[in-house]
């Protein structure tokens, strides 16, 4: 059987790669993140919506994004949206030093947190008795100002716990930005297992990485549920 051996992955500079990939795996999830809960709201809203055009228009979001797989987009954002720029302008990103790995990356992550976040705020929101909307209509409120005032401070308790199982996924979807070279943490993982020849050691690594953050995301979760259990929902 072979000796393991972790301590050859501590020295320069295979412990500084993964720290790079490790702390990049996070920078990436974050900015999704913070992306992907503003338009996810959008798109919620507009599912919601008492205009039929909207409302279409928040379905094909969602179900465009949804319905194709995360290479896919990832794909696309990297070797095919590219095209569609001037050349002048593609010539200037990609030999510019700009991270484009990083760029379509950070693009395909959000549109598809976003699609799926979407639907946990849509289904919140509906989980309020839907005369509360009518009642503040009623009292003049304008749509958005009935939602924002009225429905989400209800829906948030419904909702958080869904977004935060998004979130834990929006983590662990990151490795696959590996497949344009993103110089996240499974990129990183395969450098260093190239260079050191130690398989076993580093993935064994990226996996406790990954598995930290997400057992924090999950205690995370459950701390809330505790705090705020759902309510029954009120008799419309």
């Amino acid at each position: 059987m072979p000796e393991l051996d972790f301590g050859a992955l501590a020295a320069a500079p295979y412990r500084d790669w993964l720290l790079a990939g490790f702390l990049f795996s996070l920078q990436l999830a974050g900015l999704a993140l913070l992306a992907a809960l503003p338009l996810a709201a959008a798109v919620a809203l507009l599912r919601l919506a008492p205009r039929r055009a909207a409302r279409a228009i928040g379905s094909g979001f969602v179900e465009g994004i949804r319905c194709v797989p995360l290479l896919v987009h990832l794909l696309f954002w990297y070797f095919g949206a590219p095209e569609l720029l001037p050349e002048a302008l593609k010539t200037r990103l990609y030999q510019g030093g700009h991270n484009v790995e990083g760029g379509a990356a950070w693009i395909a992550l959000t549109l598809y947190a976003a699609a799926y976040m979407a639907e946990d705020m849509r289904s919140g929101l509906r989980a309020v008795p839907g005369g509360q909307l009518d009642a503040a209509r009623a009292l003049g409120f304008s749509y958005l100002a009935a939602m924002r005032l009225v429905l989400l401070p209800q829906a948030l308790r419904i909702m958080v716990p869904p977004l935060i199982s998004q979130t834990l996924n929006l983590w662990k979807n990151t490795s696959i930005a590996t497949a344009i070279g993103t110089a996240e943490l499974m990129y990183q993982a395969q450098r260093v297992e190239t260079g050191s020849f130690r398989g076993f050691e580093t993935f064994a690594l990226a996996t406790a990485a990954y598995l930290s953050v997400s057992l924090l995301i999950t205690a995370l979760s459950l701390a809330f549920q505790h705090r705020y259990p759902p309510r029954p929902a009120a008799r419309s």
